[in-house]
């Protein structure tokens, strides 16, 4: 009797060990293995970002999901392992993850957006834009939210996936931009001599660039006066400094070779009697 006791515990300890036992040991083994290749794969991940100049923060957010995303498949594989179905477990995540994802609808949208903008960069901290209605100064990039500094120094704080969906126009982008100017001279006015006069104020300055070469013609016929547009280039940075150089200096230039900038007359009529 003692013996077949014996013999039943052997045999249901057998059975026990095949049931639940291997099973554990592939778990335990899945996850050792499955732990491993996450950080190795997390660090191939982080080089490859870095020798690409990733942004610092869609960096880290990327490697972030891509190691949870490895994780989750990790448990769900263990827990599958061990016997337990998972067809349930994947549904409560789906449903969990489209109500978050109806719930933050315009977040996610803003968190697409600012995921976007960090990976193609349309444009950088420091760089002057135009976008959603703002001019300024980028001062910061972050995941939802992009921060401009505009040039009355206010903060402008413009949503990311808005600002990523209209237009965006970069002024540091080609690293030059253009001045433009309409001088208006008299019908009187001795024409070659005003646009290599201007021509000539506009190549003085060491900041005006060569090439592209400065642009200098007669645009308009008006009624009181023949118009010329001035268009020289300089580099971003300098781009006002030059505005204001021209600014100041066209009527002189002009006074010096006798040409009159003509301005807005009133003919004040008298009734007699």
């Amino acid at each position: 009797m003692k013996q077949l006791f014996e013999n039943f515990n052997i045999e249901k300890g057998f059975e026990l060990i095949l049931e639940y036992g291997i099973p554990l040991l592939k778990a335990i083994l899945i996850y050792i293995i499955g732990r491993w290749l996450i950080k190795r794969l997390v660090k191939v991940a982080g080089k490859f970002m870095k020798l690409r100049a990733y942004d610092v923060t869609l960096e880290k957010f990327l490697l972030n999901l891509i190691s949870w995303s490895l994780w989750i498949l990790l448990i769900v594989t263990i827990v599958g392992t061990l016997g337990i179905q998972t067809t349930s477990f994947a549904a409560i995540i789906a449903a969990a993850g489209l109500a978050i994802g109806l719930a933050l609808q315009g977040s996610l949208s803003n968190f697409a957006g600012g995921v976007l903008l960090l990976l193609f960069k349309p444009f950088k901290v420091g760089d002057t834009i135009e976008a959603q209605g703002i001019t300024g100064t980028i001062k910061e990039i972050d995941i939802l939210q992009t921060k401009v500094v505009t040039f009355s120094r206010k903060l402008a704080i413009i949503p990311n996936g808005p600002l990523l969906n209209g237009n965006i126009i970069n002024f540091n982008a080609e690293g030059i931009l253009r001045c433009e100017t309409m001088i208006g001279v008299s019908y009187d006015a001795d024409i070659p001599k005003v646009l290599e006069t201007l021509r000539k104020l506009c190549t003085d300055h060491p900041l005006v660039l060569e090439e592209p070469a400065p642009i200098v013609e007669v645009t308009e016929n008006a009624g009181s006066s023949i118009n010329i547009i001035v268009r020289p280039y300089t580099l971003t940075a300098d781009v006002w400094t030059v505005n204001f150089y021209l600014q100041k200096n066209f009527k002189p230039a002009l006074d010096a070779i006798g040409v009159e900038i003509p301005y807005p007359h009133q003919v004040e009529i008298h009734k007699e009697g």
